[in-house]
């Protein structure tokens, strides 16, 4: 937007998510409520990558004196999840000329939508609209929960439960998410959940679990999804140990096309990891769990970029830094990694010695792994994000002269 101004600029000290230490950043904050940070103050004419990207609108503000004086916290948006971050500045003059730009920001953003909305604060969610919640992929009247025999719980989480269905007129089986709507609004997830509605109503890959239909009552939204019954990868590889290079070939070959198909629509998964790899019956990989019924959510959670299990997390998260499309390849190198091995590339039981052998320790293979296995690891496994982004092309571009990608070669 040409219209988007520099509301106020300049350096703050900013702690470190997972790693409590703090980092010098130039921040810009802007009209559009884009709150950037920076390792070096950028020139006016082409502006590097921001390592931190955030959205201050609908932001939360906390002064505090600790962990240092003239400290401040933004509880806001980066991407469609929730977050808290820590920042320091030398004076409290400087901490209130900051708060209050911030807030300024928001309030006006804030009064913006109200006007163009001009409903109250849940009708986002609860009149969504036909477009928004009707994912039927046929033209027949609307679903509603009379439509269906409800026959097992497969699933509880803080937003909701998961149920097998039938649906009656068919006689087939599908999982039914039914989350509530108070604890969306209350849990600060209205977004999220519209976003990744969006996601699963338009996408169509068959390693991702497909989306049904979707509808609402007053209360619920509800979300009938494709019913996956081969069991989870994690129960499988528990159960064997390792899996050999041609079945992991099998899966890592499903992953990346599915990776792929969902990069080509600029979205980024974010939370590859063994337990949300499913089989479907006849043994094929389905990516599931898009946000939409998150499991043993707490409130401290839902302010991590990553509310899942801290083995998975790539290393430009754990520095703070925004990420892209190479997260997923990070994810893609661990679950590998875990299929032929047996085990995680880096674990230690405390979190802190967990983050740094993630940061700085190369990675090992056993003896008995290919050097086409332990060439496609290392790639994926490479700790700069940049360099790591350009070890994978869309499998259709895998080009057979590269070592890496001989792993995948027929």
């Amino acid at each position: 937007m040409s219209d988007v101004t520099i509301v106020k600029e300049g350096w703050v000290q900013k702690r470190g998510e997972y790693i409590k230490n703090w980092r010098p950043r130039y921040f810009l904050l802007k009209t559009d409520g884009s709150f950037i940070g920076y390792k070096e103050k950028p020139q006016d004419v082409d502006l590097p990558y921001p390592l931190n990207n955030f959205s201050v609108a609908k932001c939360q503000l906390m002064k505090t004196e600790r962990p240092k004086p003239n400290t401040f916290i933004i509880r806001c948006l980066q991407w469609t999840t929730v977050i808290e971050r820590t920042f320091h500045v030398d004076t409290p003059e400087e901490r209130e000329e900051w708060t209050e730009a911030i807030q300024a920001v928001a309030d006006r953003l804030q009064r913006q939508e109200e006007e163009r909305m001009n409903c109250s604060p849940t009708s986002q969610i609860d009149n969504i609209g036909e477009e928004e919640m009707d994912a039927s992929t046929t033209h027949h009247k609307r679903k509603t929960m009379n439509d269906f025999d409800y026959l097992k719980l497969l699933g509880k989480g803080t937003f909701g439960k998961v149920i097998l269905v039938r649906e009656k007129a068919s006689g087939k089986y599908y999982a039914m998410k039914i989350l509530k709507k108070e604890v969306i609004i209350a849990k600060d997830e209205v977004a999220h959940t519209l976003t990744e509605s969006r996601v699963l109503k338009n996408t169509r890959h068959p390693f991702l679990t497909s989306l049904k239909y979707s509808f609402q009552t007053k209360d619920r939204l509800c979300f009938v999804m494709e019913y996956v019954n081969g069991g989870e990868l994690f129960f499988h590889l528990s159960r064997e140990r390792v899996f050999s290079e041609d079945r992991t070939r099998f899966y890592g070959a499903e992953i990346v096309s599915a990776l792929d198909y969902l990069h080509s629509g600029k979205i980024v998964y974010r939370d590859l990891k063994l337990e949300n790899l499913m089989l479907d019956k006849d043994g094929h990989i389905k990516i599931t769990d898009f946000g939409l019924c998150k499991e043993g959510i707490t409130d401290a959670a839902t302010m991590k970029t990553f509310c899942g299990t801290p083995e998975y997390l790539a290393p430009e998260v754990l520095e703070d830094n925004d990420y892209g499309r190479a997260v997923d390849w990070w994810g893609l190198g661990v679950v590998m990694y875990e299929m032929m091995c047996g085990r995680l590339p880096f674990y230690n039981q405390d979190h802190e010695k967990l983050f740094e052998l993630i940061l700085m320790e190369d990675i090992k293979f056993p003896r008995t792994l290919s050097s086409d296995a332990k060439s496609l690891l290392s790639g994926l496994l490479i700790k700069d994000p940049n360099k790591r982004r350009n070890m994978i092309l869309p499998s259709a571009e895998i080009s057979k002269h590269n070592r890496r990608y001989h792993f995948f070669a027929l």
